[in-house]
């Protein structure tokens, strides 16, 4: 039987590599086919996945074989099985397998789409391998893997200048946080030896200690690489960006995967946070601070940051990209506020509704020929009901309006924050408010009054291959949340549990577990529709520019982060380069290589006129030469 489960766990990783070898070495010219060997694979995965959770109720289960034997460098190649790394399998594949169906409508008359399938597949392949992998080895292995398919799907329409920059910044951006993530996987295997996650952990759990004063460094370097892939501030300038890429695309980096993998990894390593950091003398100012203190204010700094930039954009696809944004800096938050089971927990109900969300918009796009203005659209609730339904659902939940599966996880996370910080508490609560203000705008403005633009007026219901994902990811953005995930994932962190504890009192869980923080948030999310109606049911224009003055100027300049790191690479990177081009052509070439080349040429040119062939001349530098040779001989 334990061989049995073993063959499972290799097949759900393995499974989506052998459709991107498949499609890359066989079917390339076969659309259909393609499409059918892609879906079939990430299908399967999903499949084995629940098989996998029924098969190991409530344990842990690794299969593993030596990969690397340096020295005292031993790294095993091994897949867990935990609580945590089968949520994620049933996230990343059930999700992804949703996404993949609603790509072949979606891209169906595509001349690359087995170019895009393939690179799919990889994508599905490379997230795995980062949730099943036991080691910071194998992890980072995965996590470039990510970054590598991430930059090929974003940029899938490379003949656009604007996606080929944009997958390039995901890319370049990315590399920053893994060059602080790679350095903290040295500083932790200096430092303990190991990069087995177990054996680190029984090790920090034997000797809290050990790491001294590496521990606040050895976190914030390996939290480098979350703030890259979960984009978290000052790192976050990649993921609106990436909305370039094919709508799926987006809600597969957005909803389950990418942007989760930080999130993932900072839950599964855990351990390494928990750990005091020995200030020395010099930073004793610091004392009491650790990493988790750090990832708590940037993940509340990034939530609020990209909740006000989301107010006053107009691209449908960009003010999703910024809630996700937000979102993540809640779950990143929870993390930091010591509740990584709270992050886990937001992470699932969030990867439905927000996959909801983005296929919804990709409905949208495609109904009114790529139009993304929601200014140009409107009247679409009537031409579009599933559509709107589903979209609205998605939109509740975002919002956290119970019995929807993100009330209950925003729930734990602004009791948490209750509990832990009142300043972030605080920061969570006006998250909450502008949460609901901008997505109602955009329900209220793209759904609601009549039809503004030609291409909104032609607008239809999408077909069949499209909607039904979106009734499946409607259902799940109920259910999820009701099912007791949070109580498995507060188990398997030793913790205790952070709302609902199972369907039979999940309704009311959050309301007898901490009531003042789930009273609250309801109030910031009515507050937060009652201003959006009040300002956009009934509006033909956005009236907030006018009030807001340079503000909304700001807020529509996304604070211009993007303006000011242009401005500090001239300063820096391009100086530097400036200043390297004119030693290189004015010292190296110039007085080096052209200066002995010179010397060289004019020394040869004097000597050759030496050489005359007249006999006279050469009798006269005979005896000029004597002459010389016999002055320096007599004066010593």
């Amino acid at each position: 039987m334990a061989n049995q489960i073993e063959n499972l766990a290799w097949w759900i990783l393995l499974l989506p590599l052998l459709s991107a070898a498949g499609i890359t070495l066989f079917t390339l010219r076969q659309h259909k086919l393609s499409a059918q060997i892609s879906i079939a694979a990430v299908t399967v995965s999903f499949a084995l996945s629940v098989l996998l959770w029924f098969a190991v109720p409530g344990s842990a289960l690794s299969t593993s074989f030596s990969w690397i034997r340096v020295g005292d460098l031993s790294i095993d190649l091994r897949l867990v099985l935990d609580p945590l790394s089968k949520i994620m399998l049933l996230v990343v594949t059930g999700v992804g397998a949703l996404i993949h169906i609603y790509s072949y409508g979606y891209l169906r008359d595509d001349r690359s789409l087995s170019r895009y399938f393939a690179s799919l597949s990889l994508f599905i392949f490379s997230m795995l391998g980062i949730v099943l992998a036991s080691n910071f080895v194998v992890m980072f292995i995965f996590w470039e893997l990510v970054g590598v398919s991430s930059y090929l799907l974003i940029g899938f329409w490379h003949e656009k200048a604007s996606a080929a920059d944009a997958c390039k910044k995901a890319f370049l951006t990315n590399r920053i946080g893994d060059f602080g993530f790679i350095l903290g996987i040295l500083v932790v295997w200096a430092a303990l030896g190991s990069l087995e996650f177990d054996q680190l952990k029984a090790t920090l759990a034997a000797h809290p200690g050990k790491l001294g004063l590496l521990s606040g460094i050895a976190g914030l370097l390996v939290f480098c690489g979350a703030m890259g892939k979960s984009a978290q501030f000052p790192l976050h300038v990649w993921l609106p960006d990436a909305m370039e890429g094919p709508t799926p695309v987006s809600a597969l980096i957005h909803a389950a995967t990418m942007v989760a993998a930080g999130v993932y990894m900072l839950c599964r390593t855990f351990f390494l946070f928990q750990a005091t950091p020995a200030w020395p003398e010099a930073l004793a100012f610091l004392q009491g601070w650790t990493a988790l203190d750090v990832i708590a204010w940037i993940g509340g700094l990034t939530a609020v940051l990209a909740a006000v930039i989301a107010v006053q954009q107009d691209d449908i696809k960009r003010i999703l990209a910024y809630s996700t944004l937000s979102q993540l800096g809640y779950m990143v938050m929870a993390v930091g506020l010591s509740g990584p089971d709270v992050a886990m927990f937001h992470l699932t109900t969030h990867a439905c509704f927000k996959a909801l969300l983005f296929l919804g918009a990709g409905s949208v796009i495609h109904a009114c020929h790529h139009e993304q203005n929601i200014w140009q659209m409107g009247g679409l609730r009537k031409k579009m009901p599933v559509t709107f339904f589903t979209f609205l659902l998605g939109t509740l939940a975002l919002c956290g309006v119970p019995p929807l599966s993100g009330f209950y996880s925003k729930d734990a996370i602004l009791a948490l924050a209750m509990d832990r910080s009142p300043l972030l508490f605080g920061l969570a609560l006006g998250v909450a408010f502008l949460t609901t203000f901008y997505m109602f705008r955009l329900v209220l403005v793209a759904f609601g009054g009549v039809s503004r633009g030609e291409s909104a007026g032609h607008a239809h219901e999408s077909p069949p291959v499209m909607v039904w994902p979106l009734r499946i990811l409607a259902f799940l953005s109920v259910a999820v949340g009701l099912v007791g995930i949070d109580g498995l994932l507060a188990g398997s962190f030793g913790g205790e549990t952070h709302g609902s504890h199972g369907l039979a009192d999940a309704l009311t869980a959050p309301f007898g577990h901490s009531p003042a923080a789930a009273f609250l948030g309801l109030f910031a999310t009515m507050l937060g529709f009652s201003f959006a109606w009040g300002i956009y049911a009934s509006a033909k224009a956005d009236i907030l520019p006018e009030k807001l003055g340079l503000r909304s100027s700001i807020m529509r300049g996304r604070f211009f982060f993007d303006e000011i790191y242009t401005a500090l690479i001239k300063i820096t990177h391009d100086l530097l380069a400036i200043l390297c081009d004119l030693f290189d052509r004015w010292f190296i070439s110039g007085v080096f290589i052209r200066g002995i080349h010179g010397s060289v040429e004019v020394t040869g040119r004097m000597l050759r006129l030496c050489q005359s062939g007249n006999l006279q001349t050469y009798a006269f530098l005979l005896v000029a030469g004597l002459v010389a040779l016999l002055y320096y001989s007599l004066s010593h």
